[in-house]
């Protein structure tokens, strides 16, 4: 699957709408000829290279070599930084990512030194877009982030959609589909109300890419079509034959071979015409792919070998590790095992490469530093606002003595002062009243980052609808204290064994969600990468990987959590359970009878004398019920007198409603908490996990 990359253009000058591509060109070389080396001619050349980036990236780049030359004689920074941007662009059609990065930051450099923020917007964008083709996703996102920030300041809806186009392709490179496919709805969206259509085909494309990876093959072939008719209007041959390979890999999969060669053919025959080495490559993985399925594997090799080759001189590590895998398929396929070994082997190291932890936590570090800058923001107004406060009260206060000493000499003065008093008063109100104006477009923004950052602690809890899928029988009571929060729930499925947790960090709110980020990043380290499965040991590993990120500040830090940890595995009619829990215990109902496992006195973080904590093993049988939970229910103020729930209450009402579906458990329980808290206000988060095996 080919992904689609945004380019993002300036806005030159002499750029003639309305005029065909050839018929632009030919004006263009007509005025070449008889421009004098001035920095008309500099826009000519830069018009031209432009124009032809698609079609012929390397005359781009030897147009755009004269133009950077001549516009350094003549001194013309901004025909130069031009240069180098479609430079950039000529390097990146041609897959040389290196040169396209280095004349991206020439372009930079010269953008900043100019103060042109339009220019800077742009060169951004496209050095996250190399470095996404690369696989390089924290830098990639670094950048995007970057320049949608310039667009936002700029005001310029279109490079913003732009901007949401490449960072919801990053997620999908990544893996994120949920939040990939988010980011390029909103870009569909801001592109459709612009009218903007190529913003609307890269968002279409994209979009179709990701239900491809979803398997959801109906609706990505939907979004191809659409994306191809768009591409074909706007004349976008590089875009078409994109689209095709893309088409032609639905129609693979759904083992419709002869369509998919028809538009693996004209896809490649675009490719060629317009030299885009990285399409053509795909199209040999495509075909190569094709002739393995269809049996005719000589081809098949030969095709794969082509690909092979030139991805390696382009440096494209996504679709390296896509390649790597056909070829691995395709000597499986043929009984070449040691071959079939080899190239499995290549496809996983490019994938642990480009999907691993670190980069995870790196791009969501790097997404929610973005989403609470507004924040320092708004806390500097505030300090403003004290400081406009104070020197107004110094001021008034000098004011005051001078004319009450002016009075006892001359009523006259005394009357001047007072007169020049008011003045003052009258535009330090109107300074405080803006102030406070200010102050109140800050807090909605530090609402808004906020009510953000939830949507990206969201994307780190287990969709409903996938332990839904595993566990038919559960519910999950979760009610943050704050908009986002410090309690947790997490779950992965490794085998036949699922793994099941309710998890309490330190604190609440975005303190908390932040050291949730660090926690649930480690589970997931614990279980995927150093495949530990019983949960003591995972809890050990958990504590170990915690203190590590924390030891790397330089103030103490002593956050961590609470958590009841549960593994549950199906063996021959029974449920073999085995639990470990930090300070957060289970309940378990088998027989009438509720019963319950102790953690260990110890958090998950900084401790003085840290013990292995236990493994408990339980088998349960059909019909028994076990719960997880948080000490948020127990811990709630309420009741006649005000007091905290506490456990004792919390074991009799679960107890008193265990025959019920679990979902009326969850509906009892959530009844119970409000007629409990009344207009109190709640405490702490509170998280039940229920599950009926």
């Amino acid at each position: 699957m080919r992904h689609r990359y945004l380019t993002f253009l300036f806005i030159l000058v002499f750029i003639i709408h309305g005029l065909g591509q050839n018929h632009y060109s030919d004006s263009l070389l007509t005025r070449l000829k008889n421009d004098k080396n001035d920095t008309n001619k500099v826009k000519d050349l830069n018009n031209l290279a432009h124009s032809l980036y698609s079609t012929n990236p390397d005359s781009t780049v030897l147009l755009v070599e004269q133009a950077s030359k001549l516009a350094s004689t003549l001194g013309y920074a901004n025909g130069e930084a031009i240069a180098y941007y479609n430079a950039g662009i000529g390097y990146t059609v041609k897959g040389d990512y290196s040169k396209a990065i280095e004349n991206y930051l020439k372009a930079l450099k010269i953008s900043e030194e100019l103060g042109n923020k339009q220019g800077q917007a742009s060169d951004l964008s496209n050095i996250g877009i190399v470095y996404n083709i690369q696989g390089d996703y924290p830098n990639a996102i670094d950048y995007e982030l970057k320049g949608l920030r310039m667009d936002e300041l700029l005001g310029d809806k279109q490079g913003q959609a732009g901007d949401l186009c490449n960072i919801g392709d990053v997620y999908e490179n990544e893996g994120d589909f949920p939040k990939a496919l988010d980011y390029q709805l909103k870009a569909l969206k801001m592109s459709e109300e612009l009218g903007y259509k190529q913003g609307q085909e890269n968002a279409l494309g994209n979009i179709g890419n990701i239900y491809s990876e979803e398997a959801n093959f109906d609706k990505a072939l939907d979004y191809y079509i659409k994306a191809l008719k768009m591409d074909e209007e706007l004349g976008d041959k590089a875009g078409q034959a994109n689209d095709m390979g893309n088409i032609a890999l639905i129609y693979n999969n759904r083992a419709e071979y002869d369509t998919a060669l028809s538009y693996n053919i004209r896809a490649l025959k675009l490719d060629e015409e317009v030299g885009d080495k990285n399409g053509v490559a795909h199209i040999f993985g495509n075909l190569g792919l094709l002739y393995t399925r269809t049996g005719k594997f000589k081809e098949a090799e030969d095709y794969l070998v082509k690909a092979t080759n030139l991805e390696d001189s382009i440096g494209d590590k996504n679709t390296l590790r896509q390649l790597d895998e056909y070829m691995s398929r395709l000597y499986d396929t043929t009984n070449r095992s040691k071959l079939a070994l080899t190239w499995y082997k290549k496809a996983m190291s490019l994938k642990d490469t480009l999907f691993n932890a670190d980069k995870n936590k790196a791009l969501t570090r790097k997404e929610m530093t973005y989403e609470f800058e507004k924040k320092e923001a708004a806390e500097k107004a505030e300090q403003d606002k004290k400081d406009a406060l104070a020197e107004a009260d110094k001021r008034k206060q000098k004011i005051i003595i001078w004319s009450v000493i002016g009075g006892f000499l001359l009523v006259l003065v005394f009357a001047g002062f007072i007169f020049r008093s008011l003045q003052i008063t009258n535009r330090q109100k109107l300074l405080i009243e803006r102030k406070n104006k200010v102050i109140e477009e800050k807090n909605k923004d530090i609402l808004d980052s906020i009510t953000y950052a939830k949507r990206l602690q969201d994307a780190i809890l287990p969709p409903l609808s996938l332990i839904a899928k595993y566990l038919p029988e559960s519910f999950v009571l979760y009610k943050p204290k704050d908009i986002v929060a410090g309690d947790f729930y997490w779950m992965e499925r490794i085998g036949d064994t699922i793994f099941i947790a309710a998890a309490d960090c330190t604190g609440h709110g975005v303190p908390g969600a932040m050291v949730s980020v660090v926690c649930s990043n480690a589970l997931n380290r614990t279980v995927k990468e150093f495949k530990i499965t019983e949960p003591g040991k995972i809890l050990d590993k958990v504590r170990e990987l915690v203190l590590e990120t924390f030891e790397k500040s330089e103030s103490i830090v002593q956050d961590g959590m609470d958590i009841s940890l549960a593994t549950l595995t199906p063996s021959k009619g029974v449920i073999n359970m085995q639990w470990a829990g930090a300070f957060n215990s289970l309940w378990y109902i088998q027989h009438g009878e509720i019963k319950e496992l102790a953690a260990d006195k110890q958090p998950i973080g900084k401790t003085d004398k840290p013990l292995p904590f236990t493994t408990h093993n339980i088998e349960l049988g059909k019909g028994d019920s076990l719960y997880l939970f948080t000490d948020g229910y127990a811990d709630q103020f309420g009741g006649p007198k005000g007091k905290k729930f506490k456990y004792k209450q919390l074991q009799e009402l679960i107890m008193g409603n265990s025959q019920s579906t679990m979902r009326e458990q969850k509906n009892t329980l959530e009844q119970g908490l409000d007629n409990w808290k009344g207009n109190l206000e709640q405490v702490d988060d509170i998280l039940i996990m229920g599950i009926r095996v």
